[in-house]
């Protein structure tokens, strides 16, 4: 069905087929039994696939990145198309409308997409609500500030998410990478980074106490822009501050490469350009650590290899969105099968015996 629709799909402009798409998966979100027959479909059997990790169950390695499904709308469908958990989100306290438009673009030769849309989102109230209630995979919060919240209080936006969300959520991301909010960037510097996640961490610890929940795993979002040094320094700072995870990683402002005719445009570039870089930085993150810290690896994965190399890399767990766009909602089914068939290849009982092997 979706190779039918795509060519339709693609003659919109990329953010009005976005929005299409999204109100359609809410909508059958919410048919009766549908979400259920598709989950019993999609959803992995075979244990092989399956982790528990920081107390969450996954059926599958693969997740929903943050971006695509920024308010939650559609949790009921894609909980059910065979990921093992979801990122929402970028969520602000407060709502706004992100950058002017035209602010996504599709860049087909490439298999990529350019978006500069500026944590366009309806804000925590909105996201608290649809969030209530049970889940049928793990759904991460991501977490940013308000564009006209300065550094300086950035934490308290930050933090404020945390104690909105902390009773519907199953994790947070802290998003300190997303290339078009200004300044945003900064704040992933190893001394801001610190402070930042210390104050997010024991905001969480406060509401762990208020609400009676299990300690929730807090994530943090890199860029791929950083150069060696940088990011050494910030994940040496994130795991100082007693972060759960990393997100390896976010959009990058590279364009090498590139040949569609819209690879000038302002914002950050993801898909298929991106796979050997984020791939690296799991690598280098992984050895850093040495293995002690859980990534998740996100760029440029389209097919079971891109998804195992990450996780041979160092990933436990992997993104996709760009994708989902390009392929369409059986991609995750077909990765969970493909990843199934290279563990046989190898002669691996488990994807856990996979992760780091090539680090």
């Amino acid at each position: 069905m979706y190779a039918r629709l795509k060519p339709l799909l693609f003659q919109l402009d990329a953010e009005q087929a976005h929005h299409l798409t999204m109100t359609a998966c809410a909508v059958a979100g919410h048919v009766p039994a549908l979400p259920a027959l598709l989950g019993a479909l999609t959803r992995p059997v075979a244990g092989q696939l399956s982790q528990n990790l920081w107390g969450l169950s996954f059926a599958s390695p693969i997740g929903l990145a943050a971006g695509l499904d920024k308010n939650a709308e559609a949790v009921g469908l894609f909980s059910n198309l065979g990921f093992g958990f979801l990122e929402v989100g970028t969520v602000t306290p407060r709502p706004q409308m992100g950058n002017e438009q035209p602010r996504l673009f599709r860049l087909p030769s490439d298999e990529a997409l350019i978006n500069r849309m500026g944590f366009n989102n309806l804000g925590l109230e909105t996201l608290e609500r649809r969030l209530r209630g049970r889940h049928a995979v793990p759904i991460w919060a991501n977490i940013g500030k308000n564009k006209d919240t300065l550094n300086e209080q950035a934490a308290d936006d930050y933090r404020a998410a945390v104690r909105a969300l902390y009773g519907v959520a199953d994790g947070f991301v802290i998003n300190v990478s997303s290339p078009n909010t200004p300044g945003l960037r900064a704040l992933q510097h190893a001394g801001e980074l610190h402070t930042l996640v210390s104050a997010v961490l024991d905001m969480a610890e406060e509401q762990r106490l208020k609400t009676l929940k299990p300690k929730l795993p807090i994530l943090v979002k890199l860029s791929p822009d950083l150069d060696e040094r940088d990011f050494e320094a910030s994940v040496d700072a994130v795991e100082r501050a007693g972060a759960s995870g990393l997100i390896l990683s976010n959009t990058t402002l590279s364009r090498e490469g590139l040949s569609h005719s819209s690879k000038s445009e302002i914002g950050g570039l993801s898909g298929k350009p991106l796979t050997r870089r984020s791939t690296e930085l799991v690598k280098q993150a992984y050895r850093q650590t040495g293995g002690t810290l859980p990534i998740v690896g996100v760029g440029g994965v389209f097919t079971a290899e891109d998804a195992y190399a990450k996780i041979r890399a160092g990933a436990s767990l992997v993104e996709v969105y760009t994708a989902l766009i390009y392929e369409g909602p059986a991609l995750p089914s077909r990765l969970n099968t493909g990843l199934l068939g290279l563990l046989r290849r190898d002669g691996l009982t488990h994807i856990s015996e996979a992760v780091g092997v090539d680090a």
